[in-house]
C-alpha cells in the first residue's frame, strides 16, 4: 500500500530521536517575494502566499509549489528556520486614506490586484542578494507584471541558464550583472550574448552590496578593499563583523525606497522590467 504522507508536503524527518528535546528555531514570516528554501525537498522559490498551514513557492521556472509549514522546515539567509504567516496590520489598515500609494520603485501602488500569472520572459541576476534587493524594492511590481527573477548562482551560469530558457518572442530573458565596465568578464559576456530577446544591464560595482547607501549601516562611503581579499570580507572586517550573512542582513532590513540605492543599479533594473514585459 503505498505511503501518502510522503512526498514534497510531508514533514522533516524527526532528527532528534526518540527522548531527545526537540529543537527549536527562530520564526521568520512567510512574506511574500521572500526567498526561502524547503529542506526537506531542496526547493528554492519566492513565496506566493500562505494558508491553511502550507507555503506556495514560486521556483525558478515559475512553478508554483505547495509545501507544509513545518517546524525548522526552512532555510533563509542560510539559516533554518521556521516560517510563519504574516502578522496583519494593526487594526487592519481599514483607512483608505492611510493605504500606500507608492510602491517601494517609486511606482503607483495597485489595490486589490492578485498577482499575475508567470509570464514566460525572466530576470536573471546572479546570486540571492541580488533577488533579495530587488524583491524589496521592485517585488510588487514585479508580481502586478507576473515576473519572475531568477538568481543563477554566479554569472558563469549565466549562458546556461539563458539556453534552458529559449529566448525568443514572447519569451524575454533580462540579466543583471555587476562590474558591467569595459574590458571586465561581464563587459565580455554582455557582448556575446547579443540578441534581440536578451538585453544585458549592470553597475559598475563589484558587488550588489555596493549599490545600496552605506549610510544604512553607519559607513560614510565604502570601504576601499584590496584585490586580494575578497571584497564582502573586507568589508566585514572594516566593521568588526564576522558574519557576512548577518551583515548584508541589517543591510537589507535598512533598505525602504529606490532612493536607499545608486541610480545606476535602480536604471538598470527597471530598463529590465520595461524589456521583459514590453516583449
Amino acid at each position: 500500500m503505498v505511503n501518502q504522507d510522503r512526498g514534497i508536503l510531508s514533514g522533516l524527518p524527526d532528527l532528534d530521536g526518540p527522548g531527545r528535546t526537540r529543537q527549536t528555531y527562530p520564526t521568520v514570516e512567510a512574506s511574500p517575494g521572500r526567498i526561502v528554501e524547503h529542506r526537506a525537498s531542496g526547493l528554492v522559490g519566492f513565496v506566493v502566499r500562505v494558508s491553511s498551514g502550507v507555503v506556495v513557492l514560486r521556483d525558478r521556472r515559475g512553478r508554483e509549489c505547495p509545501v507544509r509549514l513545518q517546524p525548522g522546515g526552512f532555510v533563509v539567509d542560510g539559516q533554518v528556520v521556521s516560517l510563519v504567516p504574516p502578522a496583519a496590520p494593526a487594526g487592519g489598515d481599514r483607512d483608505p486614506s492611510r493605504r500606500r500609494t507608492r510602491t517601494a520603485s517609486g511606482s503607483v501602488a495597485v489595490e486589490q490586484r492578485s498577482a499575475r500569472v508567470a509570464r514566460a520572459s525572466r530576470i536573471l541576476v546572479e546570486g540571492i542578494h541580488d533577488a533579495e534587493l530587488i524583491e524589496k524594492v521592485w517585488g510588487d511590481d514585479l508580481r502586478v507584471e507576473g515576473v519572475v527573477v531568477v538568481p543563477t548562482g554566479g554569472v558563469d551560469n549565466l549562458a546556461g541558464t539563458i539556453g534552458e530558457l529559449q529566448p525568443g518572442p514572447g519569451r524575454r530573458v533580462g540579466v543583471l550583472v555587476d562590474h558591467l565596465v569595459e574590458g571586465s568578464k561581464e563587459w565580455h559576456l554582455a557582448h556575446a550574448l547579443s540578441s534581440p530577446d536578451v538585453l544585458v544591464t549592470g553597475t559598475p560595482f563589484v558587488d550588489i552590496w555596493q549599490a545600496i547607501n552605506p549610510s544604512l549601516i553607519g559607513l560614510p562611503h565604502w570601504p576601499a578593499i584590496p584585490r586580494d581579499v575578497a571584497w564582502k570580507d573586507g568589508v566585514c572586517n572594516v566593521l568588526g563583523e564576522r558574519d557576512p550573512a548577518a551583515l548584508w542582513r541589517r543591510l537589507l532590513a535598512g533598505v525602504r525606497t529606490f532612493r536607499d540605492l545608486e541610480p545606476a543599479l535602480v536604471g538598470a533594473v527597471e530598463q529590465l522590467i520595461d524589456f521583459v514585459t514590453s516583449g
